[in-house]
C-alpha cells in the first residue's frame, strides 16, 4: 500500500494493488464519514480483494459497508460480551454476541444499537427454548446452576424483563409473575434449607442423648447380676448387644452397652449359664426404652440375615452356572441360548444400552421380550421374557432362566450392593452368572449363604491378546481405539487427531446410550477411522476394535488418582481383536503416556485376590418402613443415619453395609420438605443423579412442589446452535440437559401423577441424542470434507511420519498424556 505520509520518487513508488486502488475510489466516494482506521485497513483490503474478480475492479457503496462490517464484528462481539459481564449478564453467550455481530448491517452502529439487536438475539432464543415464559425461565435458571452460577434479584429482573418482552411485554404481566414466583421460590429455597438444618441436628441430638445413656463394660456384671468373666464370655458369644464400638489411636476397641438392652437380657441368664439358652428365647421387650437402642433396630432391619429377605428366590430350588472368562470369551452365548429355550426368563444387565442389547438377543432368536430400566419400560403384554438394569430386578415373579451379567461389579462401592441383591434375590431356577474371574470368590461366598449349589464354567479367548509396544499419536490407524479417562481428555484428544485429518468416534459416560450406539456403529462401519473412549467401552458394545491404545496409566476413581489395576487393563484392552473380525488383539500405551511393560505385567498378572469376601449390602425400602416404625420416627435422615450406625457391627461375618453417603445427602436435604411420606422421600433418596450438576438442591425443588400437590415439567432442550457450529461449551450444555431429563424420566416412572408429559421428555431427549449425535459426526465429516478439498487442490496426502505432534500439545497437555486435574467431589454414575 502507498505510504502518504513522506514524498517519494515517483520511480520508487511501488504500484497499489486493485483492492488498494478500489478502496481508494469507495473511500473518496461514499465513504469518507466511516472513520477506517488504519488497524482496520489491512483487514478491510482483504474483504475488498475477495469482492473483486476479474472483470471487476470496483466496489459498491453496499459492498464497502458490508465489507466493513465483516471487520468490525469480533470487536462488536467483544465489546457486547464486556459489557454484558459488567452488567451481570451472566445467561448472555458468545454465541448470542457472535450471532448479533452477524446482524449487523451499520457500520457507525452505537452502543445502544448493539445492544438492541443482541436483545432482540436473545428474545428468539427465549422463544425457542419453551412456550411459556416461566418454563424459559426455569429451564436458564437450571442450565446456569449446572454452572454452579445462581441468580441475584436484581439479575432475576433483568432476565425477566428480557423473557417477558420476548412473549409479549410488560402488557400481559409476565415480568410481574415471573419476578413474584422467583421470589417466592427464593423464599421456599430458604425455608427449606432452614427447616432441613434444624432437623438434622434434631436428629443428630437425639442419637447424641442415646450414646449419653451408654454404660461402659465396668458396669455391665453389676447390672446383669454375673461375675466379669461371664460378661466378657457372653460378650464373646454375641450374647450380650453391644450398642456402640469406638476404636482408639492405639487400635484398641472400646464396648459401650445400653442398659435398656442389658435389662432384657437378664431373664436369659440361667439358660446362658446351662448352655442351653440363646439371645431371643424370650419374648421381645416392646417397651420404648427398649426400642430406642441400635441391637432392637439392627433385629429389625436384619442386614446380618439379608438373604432371607428374598423369600421367593429362598422357596425356590435355585441352581447356580458361574461362567468366567475374559473379554472376548464368548460367556453370554450359552447363557443366552438357555434363555432363549426357557419358557420364562430375565436377563440383568449393568447398564441401559446393555439391556437394551439383551432384548434385542432375545427378539433376534424369535423370543418376545419386555424392557425395564430406570427410566424407560417397554411392555410387551405377550412376553415371558424380561431385560432390565440390574437395579430393576423384579423379586417376586419366578422364572426358569436368569442371567446377571458383569458379576465383577459385586467389589464396586457404589454399585456392587445392586449384584448382591440381584445374586441373592432374583427367583429364578436356574441363575447364570457372568463375569471375570475376579468374581469367582465372592460369587461363591454369595451361593454359600444362600445354600445354592454352583457349577462353574472358565472361558478363555477366542483370540489372542498381547501387548504392541508404544504408539505415537500419528501411528494410529484404521481400527484403533483411543482410551482416555475423561471428558475432557477425550475431546481433546480428537481435537488433535481431526487437526491430523482424522476421522473420530468418541463414547464417553456422559453421552446416552443412544449417542453411544451411533457413535459405535460409526467406527464399526468404517465412517471413522479412530475411537476415542474412556472406560464406558469396557461393558457391553460390540466394537471392531484392532489396537487398544491407552492415552494414560493413571485414572481418578472418584477419590483418587491412581494407577490402573489388571482387571481394568483387561477389561478395556480386552475390547481389542473381535473374533471373526481380527487375528489377534494388540494393546498399546501411547508414547509419552507411560512404560509398554506395565500393560505386559497387567495382561499376564493373575486375578487380583478378593481380600474381602463379604457382600455389600444396603437397606431396601421395607427395610427403611420396618425400622422407622421401630424407632417411632419419620425422618429419612435419621433413619439412614441409625440404619449406617446400627444395622450391621463392624465385625459382622458375612455382610458389608454398603456406602450410604449420597442417600443420606439426600435425605438431609429433604428434612426441609414438608407433606412428603416416608415412602417417597426414600424413592428420591434412591434417584440417580449428578451432584456436581447441582442435582440435590433441584431434586429438593421438585420434591417441594410434589408435596405441594404442583406438576413438574419436562425440562427442555434450550436453543440448539447449527452442529456446524457447535463448540465444546454447546456440547456440554446439551450433556448436562439430557442427565436433567434423565433424572426427570426416572422420577415419571415412579411418580406419573406429579411429572406429567412423559412423551415431550423422551422427545426432548430423542432431539438432544440426535443433535450430540450430529455435532459427532458433522465436526468430523467437515474435517474429513476439508482434507479433501485439500488434497484435491496439492495431491494426495498421508499423516506425517515425523512424530512432530509432541511440539503442538496443547496447554496442560504432557507428551502422550496429561496432567493432573482437580478431583471431582462426587461419584458418576452411568
Amino acid at each position: 500500500m502507498t505510504d502518504r505520509s513522506q514524498p517519494h520518487d515517483p520511480s520508487s513508488i511501488t504500484p497499489a494493488s486493485p483492492a488498494e486502488r478500489a478502496l481508494e475510489q469507495a473511500e473518496a466516494a461514499f465513504g469518507a464519514h466511516l472513520a477506517i482506521t488504519p488497524r482496520e485497513r489491512a483487514a478491510l483490503l482483504r474483504q475488498v480483494a475477495r469482492r473483486l474478480g476479474a472483470d471487476k475492479t470496483e466496489i459498491n457503496e453496499a459492498e464497502l459497508l458490508h465489507a466493513l462490517c465483516q471487520v468490525r464484528r469480533r470487536s462488536w462481539a467483544n465489546g457486547m460480551m464486556n459489557r454484558a459481564h459488567r452488567n451481570g449478564d451472566v445467561w448472555v453467550r458468545k454465541a448470542d454476541v457472535l450471532l448479533a455481530a452477524e446482524r449487523i448491517s451499520d457500520p457507525l452502529i452505537d452502543e445502544d444499537g448493539q445492544s438492541a439487536v443482541l436483545e432482540s438475539v436473545l428474545e428468539e432464543r427465549w422463544r425457542d427454548m419453551a412456550d411459556t415464559p416461566l418454563r424459559v425461565l426455569d429451564d436458564m435458571r437450571a442450565d446456569l446452576a449446572d454452572t454452579g452460577t445462581f441468580l441475584s434479584g436484581t439479575q432475576i429482573e433483568r432476565l425477566s424483563h428480557s423473557i417477558a418482552r420476548a412473549f409479549g411485554g410488560v402488557d400481559l404481566g409476565f415480568e410481574d409473575e415471573m419476578i413474584l414466583e422467583e421470589e417466592r421460590r427464593a423464599r421456599e429455597q430458604e425455608d427449606i434449607r432452614a427447616k432441613a438444618e434444624a432437623r438434622r441436628a434434631r436428629e443428630l441430638q437425639k442419637i447424641k442423648d442415646w450414646e449419653a445413656t451408654l454404660v461402659s463394660f465396668e458396669k455391665v456384671p453389676a447390672l446383669l447380676h454375673c461375675s466379669r468373666r461371664e460378661a466378657l464370655r457372653w460378650i464373646g458369644e454375641n450374647r450380650i448387644p453391644v450398642a456402640k464400638r469406638d476404636m482408639q489411636p492405639d487400635g484398641l476397641e472400646i464396648f459401650h452397652f445400653d442398659p435398656a438392652e442389658l435389662k432384657k437380657c437378664r431373664p436369659l441368664l440361667n439358660g446362658w449359664r446351662r448352655g442351653t439358652g440363646q439371645k431371643g428365647d424370650e419374648s421381645y421387650d416392646d417397651s420404648p426404652e427398649a426400642r430406642r437402642g441400635n441391637a432392637a433396630i439392627a433385629r429389625v432391619a436384619a442386614l446380618d440375615r439379608f438373604a432371607a429377605h428374598f423369600r421367593t428366590a429362598r422357596a425356590l430350588k435355585r441352581r447356580i452356572t458361574l461362567v468366567t472368562g475374559p473379554t472376548n470369551s464368548g460367556k453370554s452365548h450359552t447363557a443366552l441360548e438357555a434363555l432363549a429355550q426357557a419358557e420364562s426368563g430375565l436377563a440383568l444387565a449393568p447398564l441401559r444400552l446393555l439391556a437394551h442389547e439383551f432384548r434385542d438377543a432375545m427378539l433376534s432368536r424369535g423370543v418376545p421380550a419386555s424392557l425395564t430400566t430406570g427410566e424407560e419400560r417397554i411392555i410387551d403384554p405377550t412376553a415371558r421374557h424380561l431385560a432390565a438394569t440390574v437395579e430393576m430386578c423384579p423379586f417376586s415373579n419366578p422364572v426358569d432362566v436368569a442371567i446377571i451379567d458383569e458379576a465383577q461389579m459385586l467389589s464396586d462401592p457404589d454399585r456392587g450392593a445392586a449384584w448382591t441383591a440381584a445374586i441373592m434375590g432374583v427367583p429364578a431356577r436356574h441363575v447364570f452368572i457372568l463375569g471375570a474371574a475376579d468374581c469367582i470368590p465372592l460369587v461363591r461366598r454369595i451361593a454359600e449363604l444362600c445354600n445354592d449349589p454352583v457349577d462353574e464354567i472358565h472361558l478363555e479367548r477366542k483370540s489372542p491378546l498381547r501387548p504392541a509396544g508404544t504408539l505415537a499419536l500419528t501411528d494410529l490407524r484404521a481400527g484403533d481405539a483411543l482410551i482416555a479417562f475423561s471428558r475432557r481428555d477425550v475431546l481433546d484428544l480428537r481435537a488433535e487427531l481431526m487437526a491430523h485429518n482424522r476421522r473420530v468416534a468418541v463414547i464417553y459416560g456422559a453421552l446416552s446410550p443412544e449417542v453411544r450406539r451411533a457413535e459405535a456403529a460409526r467406527f464399526n462401519r468404517g465412517d471413522a477411522d479412530i475411537l476415542i473412549a474412556t472406560d464406558a467401552i469396557g461393558m457391553g458394545l460390540n466394537l471392531s476394535i484392532r489396537r487398544v491404545v491407552f492415552s494414560t496409566l493413571r485414572k481418578y476413581d472418584g477419590r483418587q488418582t491412581r494407577n490402573l489395576v489388571s482387571q481394568e487393563v483387561k477389561q478395556i484392552g480386552g475390547r481389542a481383536g473381535r473374533f471373526g473380525k481380527h487375528e489377534e488383539g494388540l494393546v498399546c500405551v501411547l508414547e509419552g503416556a507411560g512404560r509398554p511393560s506395565f500393560i505386559r505385567q497387567m495382561l499376564d498378572a493373575p486375578p487380583e485376590p478378593t481380600l474381602e469376601l463379604r457382600p455389600l449390602v444396603q437397606p431396601d425400602a421395607d427395610i427403611v418402613q420396618a425400622v422407622a416404625q421401630e424407632m417411632e420416627s419419620d425422618s429419612l435422615y435419621g433413619v439412614l443415619t441409625r440404619i449406617k450406625r446400627a444395622v450391621l457391627r463392624p465385625d459382622d461375618p458375612n455382610y458389608r453395609l454398603a456406602d450410604m453417603e449420597q442417600a443420606l445427602e439426600i435425605a438431609a436435604a429433604l428434612e426441609g420438605v414438608d407433606g412428603l411420606d416416608l415412602s417417597t422421600r426414600w424413592t428420591y433418596a434412591m434417584c440417580p443423579i449428578n451432584t456436581r450438576d447441582n442435582g440435590i438442591p433441584r431434586l429438593v425443588e421438585w420434591a417441594a412442589f410434589h408435596a405441594r400437590g404442583q406438576r413438574i415439567f419436562p425440562p427442555g432442550t434450550g436453543r440448539l446452535p447449527a452442529a456446524a457450529t457447535a463448540g465444546r461449551e454447546e456440547l456440554e450444555r446439551a450433556e448436562k440437559r439430557h442427565r436433567r431429563l434423565v433424572t426427570w424420566r426416572w422420577l415419571a416412572m415412579r411418580f406419573p401423577k406429579h411429572y406429567p408429559e412423559l412423551v415431550v421428555a423422551e422427545r426432548n431427549a430423542t432431539i438432544l441424542d440426535e443433535w450430540i449425535e450430529q455435532v459427532l459426526r458433522t465436526q468430523s465429516r467437515m474435517r474429513e470434507s476439508s482434507r479433501r478439498h485439500q488434497s484435491s487442490r496439492t495431491g494426495p496426502s498421508r499423516p506425517p511420519e515425523d512424530h512432530s505432534y509432541h511440539k503442538k500439545i496443547p496447554h496442560g497437555r504432557k507428551a502422550g498424556g496429561f496432567s493432573k486435574k482437580k478431583p471431582h467431589n462426587r461419584r458418576k454414575k452411568d
